[in-house]
C-alpha cells in the first residue's frame, strides 16, 4: 500500500522546487522531507526528481505521479469538506461570479444562505466568464455564474438570471470637455461575455477598427463612461444600482444584443454537497426578484 503521507511531501517538493523550501512550507526539518522522498522512490522503484545545483526537477515518472497526487489531494479535500457538510459543520463553498453578478445579484443570495447556513464559509472569486470556466474545470471552484451560450461536456448548469443589456453613454455631451464623446469601448479584459457582445454592437455600427480601454473593476468602467471617455454595454440592473447613475444615460439595444442569460454551472462529476444544494435553492428563490427600472434615453 502506498503511504499517502509521502505524497504530501513529494507534492511540496514539486511545488516549491527543493527540499529546503518544501520543509519550510510543511513546517518540518529537511531530513524528514528527504527521508519521505527516499521512502516513496524506494516504494515505487523509480527516481522522481533530478537533483540539480538549482533545485529539484521532476523526472518523466515524477511528472506522471504529480498528476495522480494532485487528484488524490483534491479528493481528500473534497472528502473532508463533504464530511463537514454531512455533519452540519458548514464546510467551504467556492463560488465564481462575473464582476457584475457579484455586485448586484449575489449579495441577496448570500444573505439568504447565511441565514440558513450560518456555519458555512463561502469564498467568492470574481472574473470573466472564460476564466471562471477554466477555474471550474480545474476543480478550484464548486460552481460559477457565467454568461452566454454554454456547451461543455464536463459541465452542467441552469439559467439563473435573464439579464437585459443596455448601451451606456455619459449623460452629458460636455462630460468629455465639450467635445463629442468618443465611441471608445470601455470593457473588462478579454474572456468577458459582455465585452464580446459590446464588440458585436460596434461591428453592427460599422465602427471597425475601434479603440478599447480595459478595466478590471465595474466602478472603473462606469466611472470612465460617466467622465465621457467612451461607452459600454452592461446589464441594466447593474447600471441602475451604480453610484454613477445620474451621470449615465442608457439606451435600448436590439433584442439579439440585449438578451444575455446568466447561468450557474458546476462540474458533472462533483460529489453531492448539501451546501451547494442550499446555495442553488437560494439562487432559485432570488432570481425572480424584480429589478427596478430607470428612465431610458
Amino acid at each position: 500500500m502506498m503511504d499517502f503521507r509521502n505524497l504530501k511531501f513529494f507534492s511540496a517538493i514539486a511545488d516549491t522546487g527543493g527540499v529546503s523550501s518544501a520543509a519550510r512550507h510543511l513546517n518540518t526539518v529537511q531530513s524528514n522531507v528527504t527521508a519521505r522522498l527516499k521512502d516513496l522512490e524506494r516504494e515505487l522503484g523509480v527516481e522522481l526528481f533530478y537533483r540539480t545545483g538549482k533545485g529539484m526537477v521532476l523526472t518523466s515518472a515524477g511528472e506522471i505521479l504529480r498528476g495522480y497526487a494532485w487528484r488524490l489531494e483534491r479528493l481528500g479535500d473534497e472528502a473532508r469538506q463533504a464530511m463537514r457538510d454531512c455533519a452540519g459543520e458548514g464546510g467551504l463553498l467556492r463560488i465564481g461570479a462575473m464582476e457584475t453578478t457579484a455586485a448586484v445579484r449575489l449579495p441577496p443570495i448570500l444573505k439568504t444562505l447565511q441565514l440558513e447556513q450560518p456555519k458555512l464559509e463561502v469564498r467568492v472569486t470574481a472574473g470573466p466568464t472564460e476564466t471562471l470556466i477554466y477555474e471550474l474545470l480545474a476543480y478550484r471552484l464548486d460552481g460559477a455564474f457565467v454568461a452566454g451560450d454554454l456547451s461543455h461536456g464536463e459541465l452542467v448548469g441552469e439559467q439563473a438570471f435573464a439579464e437585459r443589456l443596455v448601451l451606456v453613454r455619459p449623460a452629458s455631451r460636455e462630460a468629455g470637455g465639450g467635445r463629442e464623446a468618443p465611441e471608445q469601448l470601455i470593457v473588462f479584459r478579454r474572456g468577458c461575455s459582455y465585452r464580446a457582445r459590446s464588440e458585436d454592437w460596434l461591428r453592427d455600427q460599422g465602427q471597425l477598427p475601434f479603440r478599447v480601454m480595459e478595466f478590471g473593476t465595474l466602478d472603473g468602467i462606469l466611472g470612465c463612461v460617466a467622465a465621457g471617455l467612451g461607452v459600454t454595454l452592461l446589464p441594466e440592473a447593474v447600471v441602475f444600482a451604480s453610484r454613477f447613475g445620474e451621470d449615465l444615460k442608457i439606451e435600448t439595444l436590439p433584442k439579439r444584443l440585449a438578451e444575455l442569460p446568466t447561468y450557474f454551472v458546476r462540474r458533472k462529476d462533483t460529489a453531492p454537497k448539501h451546501s451547494l444544494d442550499a446555495f442553488l435553492s437560494a439562487v432559485r428563490r432570488t432570481k425572480t426578484s424584480p429589478v427596478p427600472k430607470r428612465a431610458v434615453g
